[in-house]
């Protein structure tokens, strides 16, 4: 599958009167106040690593803001705070070139965020470099990834914002990439495989693009990435793939394109489960779990999860189907005791 990069226009006006003028931030102790930040938009000049954010949200009106940041990542959901009354918020965020997909445009130095929400007010921040952040790295194709332009977005791409202070993921998964050629590509798992650090969680979703891979090539490629997991000290974690929106006549998605059977009759999803059980992998069903929400939504309704009505693509999502998606990643994390419920956001 081919990487979007449509560009994206916002524009917001903060509750708050912003300096114009960035300033640096030091990476071992932090930066602190609006002087980082303009209009709709905060920058911190620090290095690739992880760093904790909180923000101070509220002002004299009622506020609604919600933050994203780096490619488009969902980092704080929209958070309410009433006339005259402020509320923090913390949360993780992992700073990476490049700052979206593996492949894609080195993007910006340092760490970006975007305020927004339909009444932002941001009325203070502070950033430094996180010490015990657990990470969760995504290894995935285009249904995962940080897309880079507006109307599409992987899950991946929304499941920070569901996520507190403590938790950061980092997503290397990358548009058009098969089991075959992320283990293949320098830039992909040669590159995330040594930043694993013991206790990390990876998950792994790789199947839409492997359409001309054999069964046993398919098999030893997951379990060579269990395999690089576990060399590093990290928890694999294998996921099989959102499904693709084709229904049958009779409402139903049991077909090969939905349920992504290829074209040499490989059962992706049961081959993914099958290593899983094997080699004692976790497993998030993703298939199953996004097969009963589209087919409950119905032929019309599961629409709006997908890019359908916008470019007649039923295989990438929209920015509210990657977020329900996300959704189901977070409780299955939750389930699987794979980050602890108390860095968990609800809703």
């Amino acid at each position: 599958m081919r990487r979007f990069s449509i560009a994206v226009a916002a524009a917001v006006t903060l509750g708050t009167a912003l300096s114009s003028v960035p300033a640096h931030a030091d990476a071992t102790h932090g930066a602190r106040g609006l002087a980082h930040c303009a209009a709709d938009a905060c920058h911190f000049d620090v290095p690739p690593g992880t760093y904790d954010v909180r923000v101070t949200l509220g002002g004299k009106t009622a506020s609604s803001t919600s933050v994203t940041g780096e490619s488009r990542r969902s980092l704080l959901q929209e958070t309410t705070a009433p006339a005259g009354k402020r509320i923090t918020r913390s949360f993780t965020v992992n700073v990476r070139t490049p700052e979206g997909e593996p492949t894609g445009p080195e993007g910006t130095p340092g760490l970006d965020l975007r305020i927004g929400g339909t009444a932002p007010a941001l009325a203070g921040i502070e950033v430094k470099r996180a010490r015990h952040a657990r990470q969760i790295f995504l290894v995935g194709d285009s249904t995962v990834c940080d897309q880079p332009g507006d109307p599409y977005s992987g899950w991946g791409q929304q499941l920070p914002q569901f996520l507190r202070e403590g938790v950061s993921v980092a997503n290397y998964a990358d548009s058009g990439e098969s089991t075959v050629s992320y283990l293949g590509n320098p830039r992909l798992w040669a590159t995330v495989r040594p930043l694993i650090r013991p206790g990390d969680a990876v998950l792994v979703q790789l199947a839409h693009n492997d359409k001309t891979t054999d069964e046993v090539t398919y098999r030893a490629n997951l379990e060579a990435l269990v395999a690089g997991v576990r060399e590093r000290g990290g928890q694999p974690v294998l996921v099989t793939p959102v499904v693709r929106r084709w229904f049958n006549t009779d409402g139903t998605l049991n077909n090969g394109t939905a349920l992504l059977v290829n074209g040499l009759g490989v059962d992706h999803p049961a081959v993914i489960r099958s290593v899983a059980a094997a080699r004692d992998v976790p497993l998030i069903d993703l298939t199953a779990k996004t097969k009963a929400l589209v087919e409950s939504l119905g032929v019309e309704g599961s629409k709006a999860l997908y890019l359908t009505d916008e470019a007649r693509d039923n295989t990438h999502t929209s920015v509210r189907g990657a977020t329900a998606y996300a959704r189901l990643v977070r409780d299955e994390l939750v389930t699987l005791h794979l980050v602890p419920r108390g860095t968990v956001r609800v809703g």
